[in-house]
């Protein structure tokens, strides 16, 4: 199995997983057009895909779902309450799963799992390849018992690392929105995300790539660190995407 991320932000998301055959697009926040830009320098095309799958219905992550799905004749797999929440979907292939339950997409299997995030029926994914296993999460304001347990033992994971407490605070932001960032069904802050690692094989774990970074109120620097504190490994080891450039292609042995 292999994953890279096409970006990672608020100014837009998207993440390839590839199995065998198999290649999936999670998310979609770019136009059509950069889309398509940014998988050729992955070294891929929308014609490779499978289909798209979404977490929720914010912008960032679902703006260029319905254009790319129309252009390439693909399927999109969501929740229903983000299917009621989508209001650009005419003429799209759309299959609605129930976040409790695994689908199959040619070679793999897909868990997706509900998350504490402002949105209408958020969730998230675990990806397996035969005994190997992705976890991503790029979007949720707590981390519950039931998230850290779908995302234990995982042999690599995609991290939301949205902020440093501190920073959110003291940064530009409204108070309102500072709430909203903060709250519950918010976005994960540096010391949320590493709690996560208290779940891990060490000795499994080849990956952990912390995404979702804003450029505000966070820094690559205090997420490593944040991270690293945690796991005892050091703060080079874990992989930062970025908004315009996501990372490339890792591969999940």
């Amino acid at each position: 199995m292999q994953f890279c991320s096409l970006g990672s932000g608020s100014r837009g998301n998207a993440t390839l997983i590839r199995a065998g055959d198999t290649c999936v697009l999670v998310d979609c926040g770019f136009s059509a057009q950069e889309t398509e830009r940014r998988l050729q320098r992955l070294g891929t095309s929308a014609e490779d895909l499978a289909g798209i799958l979404v977490t929720h219905e914010h912008a960032d992550h679902i703006s260029g779902v319905a254009r790319v799905a129309r252009k390439f004749g693909l399927t999109v797999w969501m929740t229903a309450g983000t299917r009621r929440a989508w209001k650009d979907g005419q003429g799209v292939e759309c299959e609605v799963f129930n976040p409790h339950q695994q689908l199959e997409i040619g070679h793999l299997k897909v868990e997706p799992f509900p998350v504490p995030h402002d949105a209408l029926e958020p969730c998230q994914y675990v990806f397996h390849a035969g005994d190997r296993k992705l976890g991503v999460i790029s979007d949720a304001g707590a981390v519950t018992p039931f998230m850290a347990r779908v995302l234990s033992h995982c042999d690599s994971l995609m991290l939301e690392c949205n902020h440093d407490v501190t920073m959110l605070q003291n940064g530009p932001y409204p108070p309102s929105l500072k709430t909203r960032v903060g709250g519950g069904l918010g976005h994960l802050n540096n010391e949320q995300a590493a709690s996560l690692l208290d779940h891990q094989d060490w000795g499994r774990l080849q990956h952990v790539v912390l995404t979702h970074l804003s450029d505000k109120n966070n820094t690559p620097e205090l997420a490593r660190q944040a991270c690293a504190q945690r796991s005892g490994r050091e703060p080079d080891w874990f992989g930062v995407a970025d908004q315009d450039a996501g990372f490339d292609w890792r591969e999940v042995s």
